[in-house]
């Protein structure tokens, strides 16, 4: 069964109020395309969980964000996103700031169906005072105090991952898969942008399998959407665009999200990739080194 789709059939799942996860991490294989679809529709009062970088801070300057949870959100050489900053200063936004550990603690919860994961991450610090649902409780084996993690159930997670066939096995052929599988697997629907889409005996190369992270029937929806990452990377296709990332802070900053909508996103995806300069401009990115 083929599981290809465009991204407004795939996106016609999500509904107002949903929660929804977003994969990526930063700057670093965001599922962009998938988010700025989701900009051009009328879905509104979303939770988000999120690695954040652009996806979180455009959805926040667009109003369709009730409340992030998040470990951070940035754009590295940015080392605060513009939007979502400019949305917490304003309190246009409810937040539920955790550390790294824990939000990837919460999406495994979530993938095992317990309600929370005991961890020692966050005793003693300001994470579990600023957020009161996140609770402590005490060890049935000992003295000890335990934060209870809770469980980042996700009604939908958008993810890019580099290819994929139209059953929906995908590969991440990036150095790092970052924690794209543990947002899919807590999801009850996932939706995987990918850049290349090939036929399913790609696979049957033990190196190319190595690369595959999570079971077909993990993936709802595949979207074929070359350059479907940028403005931020798709390792080892291309690298992010801090020109872009530079000339969009200076937009929300000057004239909030419509300066950037009115610049950039366009109509359909087709309209924003030749607004910065085409496909063969984006995959001309040269990758980060670090």
């Amino acid at each position: 069964m083929s599981k290809l789709a465009s991204a407004e059939e795939a996106l016609s799942v999500i509904r107002d109020g949903m929660t929804v996860g977003i994969g990526g991490w930063g700057p670093r294989r965001k599922p962009m395309a998938l988010v700025r679809a989701l900009l051009r529709s009328d879905v509104r009062d979303l939770t988000l969980v999120a690695y954040g970088g652009a996806d979180v801070g455009l959805l926040c300057a667009a109003g369709k964000v009730k409340r992030v949870v998040f470990a951070f959100v940035s754009l590295d050489f940015m080392p605060l996103e513009p939007a979502f900053r400019l949305a917490r200063e304003q309190g246009a936004i409810e937040v539920t700031e955790v550390d790294e550990g824990m939000l990837l603690l919460g999406l495994r919860a979530a993938a095992w169906g317990c309600p929370f994961i005991p961890t020692a991450i966050g005793l003693g610090t300001d994470v579990i005072r600023n957020a009161p649902q996140i609770k402590v409780v005490d060890s049935p084996y000992d003295d000890k105090e335990w934060v209870a993690m809770p469980a980042l159930n996700l009604d939908v997670a958008l993810v890019h991952a580099t290819r994929a066939d139209t059953s929906g096995v995908c590969e991440i052929a990036s150095p790092d898969h970052y924690m794209d599988d543990w947002f899919v697997r807590a999801a009850k629907h996932s939706i995987v942008s990918v850049d290349e889409l090939v036929e399913r005996d790609y696979f049957h190369s033990a190196e190319v399998a190595r690369r595959v992270y999570w079971e077909r029937n993990c993936t709802q929806s595949v979207v074929l959407q070359p350059g479907g990452a940028h403005p931020s990377s798709s390792d080892p296709l291309y690298g992010f665009d801090p020109s872009h990332f530079k000339k969009y802070a200076e937009l929300i900053g000057e004239a909030g999200y419509s300066g950037w909508a009115d610049a950039y996103l366009g109509q359909d995806e087709a309209t924003y990739q030749r607004s910065v300069g085409g496909l063969d401009s984006i995959r001309a990115l040269p990758l980060p080194v670090y």
